[in-house]
């Protein structure tokens, strides 16, 4: 017997650990034998998917969840993109009022210097922005 579809649960995309990103580009990520499409987000609960698709979108808001888990993160790197692009100076400051400490690049050296950290076993955090 089938369930009935009205009871189909639809949950944010969540990966409950940390993980290297295997691959970036044509839009999203390749991680934990996965993929996502679009922008991720990872922070020590997991890899979350971002709602995040241009750097004019970051905002506290949307860096929420590093902001909640701050206690437990060294540094947080945001991609940027293609390009690096600064954040605005008040985003800045008010994630270092949450004692995290911010990197931008653009998403593939922000991706790579990730994956460097986390196997040297740091406390490393990323928001990354898809590219193509």
């Amino acid at each position: 017997m089938r369930g009935d579809p009205r009871d189909l649960v639809i949950r944010d995309a969540h990966f409950p650990g940390r993980a290297a990103v295997d691959a970036y580009g044509n839009g999203g990520f390749r991680f934990a034998d996965m993929s996502h499409r679009g922008s991720i987000l990872c922070v020590p609960s997991g890899i979350y998917g971002w709602n995040v698709e241009t750097v004019e979108e970051i905002s506290v808001a949307s860096l929420q969840r590093a902001v909640d888990e701050a206690a437990g993160i060294e540094v947080l790197l945001i991609g940027t993109g293609d390009d690096l692009v600064p954040l605005s100076a008040d985003i800045l400051a008010t994630l270092r009022e949450a004692a995290l400490r911010v990197e931008f690049m653009a998403t593939g050296s922000a991706v790579r210097t990730f994956n460097v950290l986390l196997g040297d076993a740091r406390a490393v955090a990323g928001a990354f922005l898809a590219v193509d």
